[in-house]
């Protein structure tokens, strides 16, 4: 009698997980399911010097934005050309902010850059892009896809018409940077990639693309300039750009849960507030915009098992006891301090 009530116990609470389960990742049918299984992003800044310091806090907004949407670190290549957090010039040393009115630090203490400094360079990005890596790259340094992948690619910085800028000092053209993507498609790195832009001329980067599952954004036409936003007065430069400032006010009403659609991103800045034209390039990507999710690219899939067969719970496994020969408790030598060890301040009165 009690292992068959053990069974039914069982029995109920795997049917009530799976109806919760399939309640809670319910899709609304106007939206066209992804075949993705894993979401990856890709943010670099290519702007060295502290008059682009606004560039540093566009990408890391943006980083701010889907690591809170799903995607984690590891699954994060952030490429950052200058440190700006710690240049001398930065009064707030440590932070950086994209509002004059610094209510968000950007830069926090949990973010993971993986390409710095001189190490943001256009071989490291084709590199990247294509899986081409020497073998002693380390894993954070690898884009680790595979044909289930959705990749967000984020670009900001300083172009021109039909090239992007690295370090000012070379140059990535939009034919390189359409074969790299298309290297990737050949070799199932993707299934399907969301391309922003944040520059000047910005939709000549992504005109010479002919791999499919492509939808591509960017901030100006080819002929228009993309403007910044606004001054910090305390630091003497432009804050933050104008198209990323928008798309930030959009991205903090996004939660994982979130019902907003792709074709909604594309039309968060309109020429009265950008001050130029956001290209939109839909021919590549297969899907209608209207019916894709925006976690598609800026949140991260939750694998569940769903099933009904019983699960048995009762069973406790048993922790073998551990010999120990001598009983004595030694202290640990090394163990990680808290942030602010005050505790070990000893004020002293002389």
């Amino acid at each position: 009698m009690i292992q068959l009530n053990i069974f039914s116990f069982s029995l109920i609470f795997s049917l009530l997980f799976t109806i919760s389960i399939t309640n809670a990742i319910e899709i609304p049918e106007k939206f066209q399911k992804s075949n993705h299984t894993n979401n990856w992003a890709v943010l670099v800044d290519t702007s060295r010097f502290w008059f682009n310091y606004r560039h540093v806090a566009n990408v890391l907004s943006i980083y701010r934005s889907v690591k809170r949407l799903g995607i984690p670190d590891s699954q994060i290549i952030l490429m950052i050309s200058d440190d700006m957090a710690c240049n001398p010039r930065n009064p707030r040393p440590a932070t950086i902010f994209n509002n004059a009115h610094e209510q968000i630090n950007v830069y926090g203490d949990d973010v993971e850059v993986d390409y710095r400094g001189y190490e943001v360079s256009v071989e490291n990005f084709v590199r990247l892009l294509t899986g081409r890596v020497p073998p002693d790259t380390p894993r954070s340094k690898r884009l680790l896809t595979d044909e289930g992948s959705n990749i967000l690619i984020y670009l900001t910085g300083h172009g021109g018409d039909g090239f992007l800028k690295f370090q000012d000092s070379e140059e990535i053209t939009s034919q390189e940077l359409a074969d790299a993507l298309e290297q990737m498609w050949q070799k199932r790195r993707y299934n399907e990639i969301f391309f922003i832009i944040d520059t000047c001329q910005a939709s000549s980067m992504y005109e010479k693309f002919y791999s499919p599952n492509i939808l591509a954004t960017a901030s100006s036409l080819v002929g228009e300039d993309s403007l910044s936003h606004h001054v910090d007065s305390a630091i003497g430069v432009y804050i933050i750009d104008r198209y990323t400032y928008y798309v930030l006010e959009f991205l903090e009403n996004v939660h994982p849960n979130s019902k907003k659609t792709m074709s909604e991103f594309l039309a968060v800045c309109p020429k009265s507030a950008c001050l130029s034209t956001v290209g939109v390039r839909r021919d590549l990507f297969k899907r209608d915009p209207s019916k894709v999710p925006i976690t598609d690219f800026f949140g991260s899939v939750r694998p569940v098992i769903i099933t009904t067969d019983p699960i048995d719970i009762q069973e406790i496994p048993k922790r073998r006891k551990s010999q120990s020969i001598n009983k004595t408790k030694v202290p640990e030598k090394r163990e990680y301090l808290p942030q602010f060890p005050m505790h070990l301040v000893q004020t002293n009165n002389y």
